[in-house]
C-alpha cells in the first residue's frame, strides 16, 4: 500500500476537492489527522451510493488515522436538501433510532469500531443538537453565517432555479453541519470532514465556522466525486432498486451478481474504488479485453462482497452463481427452445428472443432489452442492436440467454 495517503486515494480515484491540499499532506505526514464523516439516519440501511466515504474510512484507519463515523440522529430531524429535488419526509425520533441503529451494525461489516487506540467510534449529533437553545444558537453561531453566500451553494441555488420547495427547515441544514464540525473539533480534536461533493458547501461553512472562533485553528475539507457507471447512472440505483449494504435488504448472492454484471467500462474503475486489490493485480487486469474481462468482473465481485459479507459469503455466492448456471442448462435445456445459428449471419438479439419463443415480437425484445431484462450467459445486454458473436459464447459451445429469472433459451453455434 502506498505510503501517503493522499497519492494513494488519489490514484484510486477517490479524490474530488481538497480545502488546502499542502496544509493537509503535511499533517498527514505528521500523524496528526482524526477524520470525520457523517451519515444521516434516514433508512435502515446505506446502499453502495454511500460506498465510496464508507471505503474512505477504512482507508483512512489502515493507513493509522483515528476516524469518526457521525450519525445524525440530530440532523436527520431536519433533511439535507444537498443533491434532492424536494422536500425529504419528516421522520419521527423512534424511526431514526431504529435506522440508527442499523446503520451501526453495517459499519461494523466495513471499519473496526471500539475502544482501543486505533479502533473508530461511532457518534450522534442528537448528543449536542438536541440540547441547543435557539435563540442562544442564533446569536452566537447563526450569526456567523451570511446568507448571500448559502444561497450560492449548489444545494440551495438548485433547487431555487427549478423553483423546487426548499423549507426554512432545510436551510438551517447546513448550519447545524457546520456545528457538528466546530463540536468534533472541540470535544475530539476531530481536524478533517470527508465526503461527497455535494457536500463541498456544507464542509466549507463548517471549517469557516471553526477559524471564526479561533484563526489558529488547522482544519480541512476532503470530498470524493459523484460515482456514475459508463452510462451515465447515479451509482447505486438499478431497475430493480437500490443496491443495500445489509442482508436483510439484498441478499449476498444478489450483492455478487451486482458486481458481477458490471459493465465492461466500468470494471477497472470500480475494482480500485470498491476492493482491495492491489495496483501489481489491477496492472494484470488492465491488460484484459473482450470475454477476458470476465475474469475482472468475478474478482470484483469476490472481493467487494468480502468486504461488505465476509469471504464465506463471498464464496458461496460464487458457487451458487456457477451451480446456477450449471443446473439451468442441465434442467431447461430440454424444456426450453434450442437453436443452432450461423454466425456469419449476424443476427440480432432481438430476432433470436423471437426464434427462441423467449417474446412474442421484435418491440418486445427491443423494450425488454433496453430494460435490462436480458442477460447472455448471466451478463446484462442493454444494447438494442445487439448482434450475437463468438466471444458472446465464454468460450464455449452452448450459450444461454435469460429473460427475467425464469425464462431461458440456448443457443450452439455452427
Amino acid at each position: 500500500m502506498n505510503k501517503n495517503f493522499l497519492n494513494y486515494i488519489k490514484s484510486r480515484g477517490y479524490f474530488n476537492q481538497c480545502t488546502d491540499l499542502e496544509g493537509l499532506n503535511s499533517k498527514f505526514m505528521e500523524k496528526k489527522i482524526t477524520a470525520y464523516a457523517g451519515f444521516d439516519c434516514t433508512a435502515d440501511s446505506l446502499h453502495v451510493g454511500s460506498l465510496v466515504q464508507i471505503m474512505m474510512l477504512r482507508i483512512l484507519q489502515k493507513f493509522g488515522f483515528k476516524v469518526i463515523i457521525l450519525l445524525g440522529g440530530g440532523t436527520t430531524l431536519i433533511g439535507d436538501p444537498s443533491g434532492k429535488d424536494e422536500t425529504r419526509q419528516i421522520m419521527n425520533y423512534e424511526k431514526i433510532l431504529f435506522n440508527k441503529k442499523k446503520l451501526e451494525m453495517i459499519f461494523k461489516q466495513f471499519i473496526s469500531i471500539g475502544d482501543g487506540k486505533d479502533d473508530a467510534i461511532i457518534l450522534d449529533n442528537f448528543e449536542w443538537l438536541s440540547t441547543l437553545n435557539y435563540i442562544d444558537f442564533l446569536r452566537e453561531f447563526g450569526s456567523q453565517f451570511s446568507v448571500n453566500r448559502m444561497l450560492s451553494f449548489d444545494s440551495i441555488k438548485i433547487r431555487l432555479q427549478r423553483q423546487q420547495n426548499l423549507s426554512f427547515l432545510e436551510f438551517n441544514y447546513v448550519l447545524l453541519q457546520s456545528f457538528d464540525f466546530y463540536m468534533l473539533n472541540k470535544n475530539y480534536n476531530c481536524n478533517l470532514q470527508i465526503g461527497g461533493s455535494d457536500q463541498w458547501g456544507n464542509i466549507v461553512s463548517g471549517i469557516d465556522l471553526i477559524k471564526r472562533f479561533n484563526s489558529n485553528k488547522n482544519v480541512y475539507g476532503l470530498t470524493s466525486p459523484l460515482i456514475k457507471t459508463s452510462n451515465g447512472e447515479k451509482m447505486g440505483k438499478t431497475a430493480k432498486g437500490a443496491i443495500w449494504l445489509t442482508e436483510e435488504k439484498l441478499s449476498s448472492y444478489d450483492y455478487w451478481q451486482f458486481w458481477r454484471n458490471t459493465e465492461d467500462k466500468d470494471v477497472m474503475n470500480f475494482i480500485k474504488l470498491f476492493t482491495e486489490v492491489e495496483y501489481s493485480e489491477i496492472s494484470k487486469l488492465e491488460k484484459l479485453e473482450g470475454n477476458e474481462l470476465n475474469e475482472a468482473k468475478i474478482i470484483l465481485a469476490n472481493e467487494a462482497t468480502n468486504i461488505c459479507h465476509g469471504i464465506e459469503k463471498s464464496q458461496k455466492a460464487e458457487l451458487d452463481s456457477k451451480n446456477y448456471f450449471s443446473n439451468s442448462l442441465h434442467n431447461d435445456i430440454s424444456e426450453n427452445h434450442k437453436i443452432i445459428i450461423d454466425l456469419k449471419k449476424r443476427k440480432s438479439l432481438r430476432e433470436i428472443l423471437v426464434e427462441l419463443s423467449l417474446t412474442n415480437s421484435m418491440s418486445e425484445s427491443k423494450r425488454l432489452i433496453e430494460s435490462g431484462g436480458v442477460k447472455i450467459n448471466n451478463k446484462k445486454i442493454v444494447d438494442k442492436n445487439h448482434i450475437l458473436e463468438n466471444c458472446d459464447f465464454d468460450n464455449k459451445e452452448i450459450l444461454q440467454i435469460s429473460v427475467g429469472k425464469k425464462k431461458h433459451g440456448f443457443i450452439q453455434r455452427r
